[in-house]
């Protein structure tokens, strides 16, 4: 059997509420196969995921699971049993959102890797994404001096926070003081959203309209082009001259990124992983 295709099979063990352990311990030990995803997670979970873990580990199968330091004893929650937890994007550092956990869904967040908060309006669990597909999923949770509040960093799946479509729960503006935002990745993306609005909106005049009106070639040409004049002002050199030619670059590569569809959340993964 080609180990190229085992997550097909691997799915088709879960649907029919059965696995084969010597199956997925061959599949997990070749070198083609990273890991379990999808339906093999999210359903294996909810009926003997420790225990398949558990036996997996024993036959030399490597889990990366979390090991918290802080138990949910050791919290102040408050008179009702939850603590509030403060959802922040791990890249950019944007607030995505504000929830509850009790104890169930602090476990449950620790056990699955996948944000699980108490909803105090339902008065049940719920996993971040469930409807949505929009799941978080947790890079580090933090508590607070008091142990009353925690904070959790995320990668946020599909870029989408709030309910109601935003990308943060947090944009109903009260005040507001100019400053220069230092966050390379946010004036990255910032850029990134005003060319992606031309290509969906097109403006008369627009320089960047005209690239995508003459295509990928044009486009390519430009990112050469730009790429050479930074070899040639770094030749010179002048600091000031390499800045702009960067910076012109940046924005032609942009431009590409946005006509090919690819996000800056992909390209920094992929930084990630090197």
């Amino acid at each position: 059997m080609d180990l190229r295709t085992a997550h097909h099979f691997l799915v088709l063990y879960i649907l029919i509420d059965e696995y084969d352990e010597d199956y997925i311990v061959k599949v997990l030990s070749s070198n083609q196969v990273e890991g379990l995803a999808g339906l093999v997670v999210n359903r294996v979970y909810r009926r003997n995921a420790m225990k398949l873990k558990s036996n997996l580990s024993n036959r030399g199968i490597t889990f990366n699971n979390f090991e918290p330091k802080l138990k949910w004893s050791d919290f102040n929650p408050d008179k009702n049993g939850l603590i509030p937890v403060i959802v922040q994007d791990y890249i950019t550092k944007d607030v995505l959102m504000l929830a509850y956990m009790n104890e169930e869904s602090f476990d449950m967040t620790i056990r699955t890797g996948k944000m699980t908060y108490y909803s105090r309006s339902r008065k049940k669990l719920w996993v971040k994404g469930e409807t949505s597909t929009h799941f978080q999923y947790v890079k580090k949770l933090m508590a607070d001096c008091d142990t009353d509040a925690l904070l959790a960093l995320v990668s946020q799946s599909g870029g989408i926070a709030c309910h109601t479509g935003a990308r943060s729960c947090f944009f109903n503006e009260i005040i507001t003081k100019e400053y220069i935002e230092k966050n390379p990745l946010k004036i990255f993306e910032s850029l990134y959203n005003i060319i992606v609005d031309r290509r969906e909106h097109p403006k008369e005049g627009s320089y960047t309209n005209y690239l995508f009106d003459k295509g990928i070639d044009k486009i390519l040409k430009k990112v050469g082009e730009e790429a050479t004049e930074i070899v040639i002002a770094a030749k010179n050199p002048n600091k000031e001259e390499i800045k702009y030619e960067i910076a012109d670059f940046l924005y032609h590569v942009m431009v590409l990124m946005v006509e090919c569809d690819i996000t800056w959340d992909e390209v920094t993964k992929e930084l990630s992983r090197r």
